[in-house]
């Protein structure tokens, strides 16, 4: 069977792993260092960029906001990540990640990256854990841009180009699990495949707009979702 090249951009935070709070507990530990405080950081850190994390934080905080002082506390970020996500004793893989991984790279004609708020530093440390990083060879991470959908089309544009094709001739696919994970595919026109293993239930994503809502990538159907052989949620 024909089909169209395919991007697929997953999210790491809830849709692959979950850290069991590492990711927040090292900003943190950088907002303490740069502000004195991480009360500011009072916020739900769900579909965020990193950037986009800190510029907010630093807002909070009355402090300057300007791309050198984002970077700096980007720069603790990442020493703190390292030290949390290696101690931290709830790290687990999601459902099916694996196995779903390895089928996809079976296919012909399809590209696996990542779609993520992290930056990339930030994302190959806690994919590293898993022995995950590695199975991804291209992305549009939080360092590309702090708007989720930017960094969206930047990892689909990377994929097509990893596929030999523009990208008008793929189909794309954005795997999350938050609503900003399928606003942004609604924003670049690919489909979402979004998966209730983070903070939202399926009903919740389903009811934001995703082309398919399930509770995990072990889900039935979810090879064919991804294939494009299922039928779009209210079809």
């Amino acid at each position: 069977m024909s089909r169209r090249p395919t991007v697929f951009l997953f999210d790491i935070d809830g849709t692959l792993v979950s850290t069991g709070g590492a990711g927040r507990k090292a900003i943190e530990r950088a907002f303490v260092e740069h502000t004195g405080t991480a009360d500011v950081l009072n916020f739900s850190f769900a579909g965020m960029t990193d950037p986009a994390i800190v510029r907010l934080g630093l807002t909070n905080a009355q402090k300057p906001t300007h791309a050198e002082a984002i970077a700096q506390v980007l720069e603790s970020y990442l020493l703190a990540l390292a030290e949390e996500v290696a101690q931290t004793p709830s790290f687990v893989i999601h459902p099916a990640v694996i196995e779903t991984i390895n089928q996809l790279a079976t296919w012909a004609h399809c590209a696996i990256g990542l779609g993520t708020g992290n930056i990339k530093n930030g994302a190959r440390v806690k994919l590293n854990r898993a022995s995950l990083f590695e199975r991804f060879h291209f992305g549009g991470f939080g360092c590309d841009s702090e708007d989720r959908a930017e960094l969206i089309a930047t990892g689909a544009q990377r994929g097509a180009a990893r596929l030999g094709v523009s990208l008008v001739e793929c189909r794309v696919v954005v795997i999350g699990d938050t609503p900003k994970d399928v606003a942004a595919a609604r924003a670049i026109g690919a489909q979402s495949l979004a998966v209730a293993t983070g903070p939202y239930s399926s009903a919740d994503l389903a009811a934001c707009g995703a082309t398919w809502a399930v509770e995990s990538l072990a889900a039935a159907g979810v090879v064919e979702m991804l294939l494009g052989e299922w039928p779009e949620t209210g079809t």
